[in-house]
């Protein structure tokens, strides 16, 4: 008897918990969302100094950050710490010039010096006015006006100069530009560069200026720079210790209800042969093979990019050859950060579209004509967007045209609106693809129903989710920006893709034999409500420092700690995955996925969970931000986890498209060993230590200075990045194994 029928209502308690855990989170996101729209911090509509001259105009600060959107954005540097690590943070870069320059035009005009001659007392009287000049919030809602000092005025204007020079062709700024990854007139007009320092100007305002009634700024206090006031907030310290003590607390309830109510059963004697040997192809089925194809394609061109972007940290291009006029910075992380997710998608969409008729045993009329149709319009997708973004890049494309067909400037979600729609259409044809797929699946309400049912939810959510990229507009506040763009990178991304992915792999091991469905339903509920329980709310913890009202802080803080639990008992699911893989003589067929299976446990423990959690609590990511620590806990976690997951599923799909092809065991062993080493070798030899020295200058100097020239052409910085080399040419290796791999199950036969 089935140990699992002591619980007979086990499975709809959790579908209601399921249903009730996100009704209200959603909720909550929902409500947190509005009143970030009702808190984000003002754009004034003019910047006036005392003497009645106006400095900016609203107009100025949109058409700057338009410009700043069509040189590549978040790709350039980065604002309120997302974005680019090689050029500064401009939010922290004009907070801190703007205030030396205020504390020298002071010194000239109340003491007649240079700021160099001030002794020590007169220096921290003249600090102190500049400290409460910058924080003192004097925007006028009434009449949209911010007044400002003179002296502010012409500390301005002074900035207005280094930028233009920056972004222009001074050939004094030759060294920095390069320092930065910036190519000549990277804007190209005087009056356009000029716009941007509107925008930048506002942004460095919003984090430096207090909110009305409160004695922290617009951005919580965010960047640290202790010289104009700006340090942790006792929010930021209080719920980080809670933050702790709710991981620690989700960790003990969920080894408690694992040890305790978790079905325990008899080991399952697995069928003597491969349930899915004899697997009847279907036509939309075998069509499906060209998107593993272009999955194995675009993998090895962002690995290109990926050493062409990393190249750029120490020299203008690849060994001195200067590539900035055709392939600037900024396009290369865009194309290399956007491909990344493209790929690993196209994986898991083209599982969902070849595992859809072999659940349901039903092809639906025109399956294949609409496998092949969503194909031709990803291809069309990729060239025209990458081509946009080109063009917007190297200032070739007008700027009102930007938005919809060049480069929108947000990190993950830089193709333009046309195109973002384009993909959004494509996504909810892939899901009425497999949905019709599904459907007689769904509708026989056996066993593997529920598992099914779960699958064409996660489905839905992957299609309809995608559709919050576009709920901003070209206007919107950058603090409503920020709120959809990470609906749409973290929940889509990082949260219903995982939710399709473990069904994907529950069904897969009931129709091999290896887990009774019955068990396989009750422990992916579990693990989708526990994952979801922080993944949802989790979402917050991005928005700590971007405008946000406070009470983001805490509820981020809250439930981003749950997002760890899950990969508490992370061991278990690797043994697990490793029992199924020795469960019978014949899974050896299955080697290949199932060691990269291993890989995503592997990776989910220490890139999602010990550096993700090393970054995640605010204290912690109040300094951390936008430094090396950051993309450490990213490549980890992007590649780790869902690029080995997506290998594994394209493997899996592999084994039945081509069941007789040779399975070339020794090369794909290589691939994935060289591309766990070497994903291993960039974070220990590179981003860590980088991360670690970057967040040290931090904490002494301020962060602007983590992010500075100063910083960067340090030796020991230029050392750190020619140690990516080994592992980059390691995983470059692997990734060529991977292809080759592939290419060698078509030669010399029919597919």
């Amino acid at each position: 008897m089935d140990s699992t029928d002591n619980f007979p209502n086990t499975t709809r308690r959790l579908w209601w918990g399921l249903a009730t855990l996100l009704i209200c989170a959603f909720a909550v996101l929902l409500w947190v969302g509005y009143q970030i729209y009702q808190q984000a911090p003002p754009i004034p509509q003019q910047v006036v100094t005392a003497s009645g001259r106006v400095v900016y105009t609203q107009e100025d600060m949109e058409e700057g950050r338009r410009v700043w959107q069509r040189m590549g954005g978040m790709q350039v540097g980065s604002i309120w710490g997302h974005g680019a690590l090689v050029a500064p943070d401009w939010s922290a870069d004009w907070m801190h010039r703007e205030g030396v320059a205020l504390l020298a035009q002071l010194a000239r005009e109340q003491r007649g010096v240079a700021l160099a001659q001030l002794d020590q007392a007169t220096l921290a009287q003249l600090q102190a006015s500049v400290r409460l000049a910058q924080r003192q919030n004097t925007y006028d809602a009434s009449t949209g006006t911010l007044r400002i000092s003179d002296a502010r005025g012409a500390a301005i204007d002074e900035l207005i100069g280094h930028y233009d020079r920056l972004f222009g062709a001074d050939p004094t700024y030759d060294k920095l530009r390069e320092t930065f990854a910036l190519r000549t007139n990277t804007v190209d007009t005087s009056q356009h560069r000029r716009q941007m320092t509107a925008f930048f100007f506002w942004s460095a305002w919003a984090a430096v200026t207090e909110r009305p009634g409160r004695a922290y700024t617009y951005t919580s206090n965010w960047p640290y720079e202790p010289a104009l006031g700006n340090t942790p907030t006792p929010g930021t310290l209080i719920w980080s210790v809670f933050s702790v003590v709710f991981l620690l607390a989700g960790v003990g309830l969920l080894a408690w209800h694992y040890f305790g109510w978790v079905a325990k059963e008899a080991p399952v004697q697995p069928p003597a042969s491969d349930p899915l040997h004899n697997l009847a192809l279907t036509p939309s089925m075998r069509a499906t093979r060209k998107y593993f194809w272009i999955v194995v394609a675009l993998f090895l061109v962002q690995i290109l990019l990926g050493a062409i972007t990393a190249h750029y940290q120490v020299d203008k291009g690849m060994y001195g050859v200067d590539l900035t006029a055709v392939l600037p910075y900024s396009l290369t992380r865009s194309w290399h950060t956007q491909l990344a997710v493209l790929w690993i998608a196209t994986a898991w969409l083209g599982t969902g579209l070849y595992i859809a008729p072999a659940i349901s045993g039903v092809e639906p009329r025109w399956q294949r004509l609409g496998v092949n149709l969503l194909f031709v319009c990803l291809l069309i997708i990729v060239v025209g967007a990458f081509a946009g973004q080109w063009l917007a890049v190297t200032q070739k494309l007008a700027l009102e045209n930007n938005f919809l067909f060049g480069h929108q400037g947000w990190e993950y979600t830089d193709i333009g609106r046309f195109w973002q729609a384009f993909l959004f259409i494509g996504l909810l044809l892939w899901l009425t693809l497999v949905g019709r797929a599904l459907w007689p699946a769904l509708r026989r309400g056996d066993e593997i129903s529920p598992i099914v049912t779960l699958l064409f939810l996660s489905t839905c959510a992957i299609g309809l989710l995608y559709g919050a990229g576009l709920m901003w507009g070209e206007h919107s506040q950058l603090s409503v920006v920020e709120y959809w763009r990470w609906w749409v990178v973290h929940l889509w991304v990082e949260g219903f893709f995982e939710v399709f992915a473990v069904a994907v792999i529950s069904f897969l091991f009931v129709k091999l034999g290896l887990v009774r469905a019955r068990s396989a339903t009750i422990n992916v509920l579990f693990a989708t409500i526990v994952f979801l329980a922080g993944g949802v709310l989790g979402t917050f913890h991005h928005l700590y420092w971007s405008g946000t009202p406070i009470g983001v802080l805490a509820l981020g803080a809250s439930f981003s700690a749950l997002e760890v639990v899950p990969l508490a008992l992370v061991a278990m699911e690797a043994r697990e995955t490793l029992a199924h893989g020795h469960a019978a003589p014949w899974m050896q067929r299955y080697r290949g996925p199932i060691r990269f299976f291993l890989a995503v446990s592997f990776w989910n423990l220490v890139g999602a969970g010990l550096l993700g959690f090393l970054i995640n609590t605010p204290i912690a990511l109040y300094f951390m931000q936008g430094l090396n620590l950051t993309p450490t806990h990213g490549h980890a976690a992007l590649f780790g986890v869902y690029g080995m997951l997506g290998l594994g599923l394209m493997l899996f799909c592999l084994r039945g498209l081509r069941p007789q092809g040779h399975w070339h065991e020794g090369m794909l062993r290589a691939a994935f060993w060289a591309l766990n080493g070497g994903l291993a070798l960039m974070v220990l030899l590179t981003l860590l230590p980088l991360g670690i020295a970057q967040l040290h200058a931090a904490l002494e100097h301020g962060y602007w200075y983590a992010r500075s020239a100063q910083f960067l052409d340090q030796p020991l910085v230029h050392t750190l990045v020619w140690l990516r080399m080994p592992g980059d040419v390691l995983f470059a290796g692997g990734a060529l194994l991977v292809a080759a791999f592939v290419a060698q199950l078509w030669r010399g036969g029919r597919g």
